[in-house]
């Protein structure tokens, strides 16, 4: 029977291209005419005919739209895989909340059920919550993948900080060979991963929900993916709310460079405060007596990686979370001293495995964060550009500036030509627009939510102290408060200011304490926690979510 339905359904494309119909103009013009086809999740796709899966009142759904591959020649169609949970207010609805974390390369679906619980003061039931994983990511079709991350990723790596000039060429043949690796595999979807596509995915998703506007909750990359939305489709948004703001004006290796000083920043206040907490991990009372450790380690994991798998390479992946997340501090110092004052291995080792090696998922995320973001806009092609610019700020910001460089190198050597970026700009038909930014944050820096604020004038920004990436629905519930308020009836925070000041404030979650064991972390899907270190976005470690200081 299944190879009967097969055959009829060729039999029909056929038909249609003998015809000089396009075929993805026939997907598009059934699903406008059909509308969504929803129905429960099996592996994150939709299995129509069978009763939704999920939890109490609140059922998971998935489904698939069909969008053209390339806007301006539209024959061509991919999948982008959806899932929502539909509030359960009658009246008083405020429509499609669509939710993406970042990336480029993370799964929207895998947020859903974060927002819808955490969401106060039931604006989860007025809402329909949609995820979608953008083009290429995950369930949706296809997915990117380059190499097979099991011999590419095999640790331990070489060491991401170039000593001689043969250590960056083999470093320089990995990424060249990543980069042919893609274009082998996806030269006829490479030109069209963009962050503009992805945007008009967005549209084509509200339009096949039937929703004449949508709003929309971006995180890292998503607040970049939210703006150029913002830009283009203008009168079709409802609320708008970017937290943890990309810089717009520096698309990409700008925003790399920045970043890798911003870690530094970020490494120095986790190296404070282990010094402060001398009396637990005994490393030093000083940050330049913990730092003499920390240099001292990655030279020795140089010679010896830990339990043969931990070398520096990959000592960078897991400590480069602590960047994005204070939450994980306890765990990382914890190592870091078992290591260096007793020579155990086992908790390094744990560590990476838990937090760092890369898995098939990762792959895809990675394949998909270069494909955006080196077809998005011009990447220098002159290696001596970057050579130059990487041993200039490394002086200053040793701890990333090189391993952020061979994260982002495939793109000196990336098979198709870059792009010209969206220019971001305001519109008078926008609506009010949420900031929402921590003013140490690492991996998208504070200056860059006040450039993204200039360029919307009806913008507020709400700011917040420490550096954790990530912060509406986290565990702050002053920011949830705002949050909420802003959602129900477009009301911002505090008055809008002229200088680098944030128009409101709120104050930051509590300093993570010393513990005797490893925290539980609770990490977004689509967050692949230290695994890969590179731009915005792939960690966001999550505390636990409290309401004016109660636990749920």
């Amino acid at each position: 029977m299944k190879k009967r339905v097969v055959g009829i359904a060729a039999s029909i494309a056929m038909l249609a291209v003998a015809m000089g119909v396009p075929q993805g103009a026939v997907a598009q013009e059934r699903q406008a005419r059909e509308g969504l086809v929803w129905g429960s999740c099996e592996g994150g796709v939709p299995v129509t005919g069978a009763a939704s899966t999920g939890a109490g009142d609140n059922p998971m759904e998935c489904a698939t739209l069909r969008v053209p591959l390339d806007y301006a020649n539209p024959q061509r169609t991919i999948g982008i895989a959806l899932n929502r949970i539909r509030g359960k207010a009658v009246h008083d609805r405020l429509g499609a909340l669509l939710v993406n974390p970042g990336g480029p390369g993370a799964s929207g679906r895998d947020l859903v059920r974060t927002v819808v619980a955490g969401l106060p003061d039931g604006l989860a039931d007025r809402f329909d919550v949609i995820g979608f994983d953008p083009r290429g990511v995950g369930a949706s079709d296809p997915a990117l993948k380059c190499v097979d991350p099991k011999k590419y990723y095999e640790a331990p790596r070489p060491d991401q900080v170039p000593v001689t000039r043969r250590d960056e060429n083999v470093l320089i043949g990995r990424a060249r060979r990543y980069a042919e690796a893609c274009g082998e595999r996806w030269s006829w979807m490479l030109p069209h991963m963009t962050t503009e596509n992805s945007a008009r995915d967005m549209d084509a998703i509200r339009a096949a929900l039937g929703e004449s506007k949508i709003s929309f909750l971006g995180y890292s990359y998503g607040t970049y993916l939210g703006a150029v939305y913002a830009t283009l489709f203008p009168d079709r948004l409802r609320r708008l709310v970017l937290d943890s703001v990309v810089d717009p004006r520096g698309i990409w290796y700008r925003s790399n460079l920045d970043q890798s000083i911003a870690f530094q920043d970020r490494h120095e206040d986790f190296l404070k405060w282990v010094a402060r907490h001398n009396p637990v991990y005994r490393l030093g009372a000083t940050e330049k007596a913990v730092s003499f450790a920390w240099d001292a380690m990655r030279t020795r994991l140089a010679g010896r990686p830990a339990g043969g798998v931990v070398g520096p390479s990959e000592l960078d992946d897991v400590y480069t979370l602590g960047g994005y997340s204070d939450v994980i501090w306890p765990q990382l110092a914890r190592a870091f001293s078992a290591y260096v004052k007793k020579g155990e291995a086992t908790p390094l080792v744990n560590a990476y495995r838990k937090h760092a090696v890369n898995d098939d998922k990762d792959e895809n995320n990675y394949a998909v964060y270069l494909a955006v973001q080196c077809r998005d806009a011009a990447w220098p092609r002159d290696w001596a550009h970057w050579r130059t610019d990487m041993t200039r700020v490394h002086t200053r910001a040793p701890f990333l500036t090189w391993p952020n460089a061979w994260y982002n190198a495939p793109c000196a050597f990336w098979p198709q030509p870059a792009g010209t970026p969206v220019r971001i700009h305001d519109d008078a038909k926008l609506p009010p627009i949420l900031l929402i930014q921590g003013q140490r944050d690492a991996a998208t820096p504070y200056a860059g939510a006040v450039r993204m604020r200039a360029l919307f004038s009806r913008s507020r920004l709400l700011a917040v102290p420490g550096g954790n990436h990530g912060i509406a629905l986290n565990g702050n519930a002053c920011v949830d408060r705002r949050l909420a308020a802003y959602l129900r009836d477009g009301t911002l925070p505090g008055t809008r200011q002229t200088s680098d000041a944030p128009d409101a404030r709120c104050p930051g979650v509590p300093a993570p304490v010393p513990v005797a064991a490893p925290p539980t972390v609770r990490v977004p899907a689509g967050h692949a926690a230290g695994r890969v270190t590179g731009h915005v976005v792939r960690h966001m470690v999550r505390r636990p979510v409290e309401r004016d200081g109660q636990s749920r």
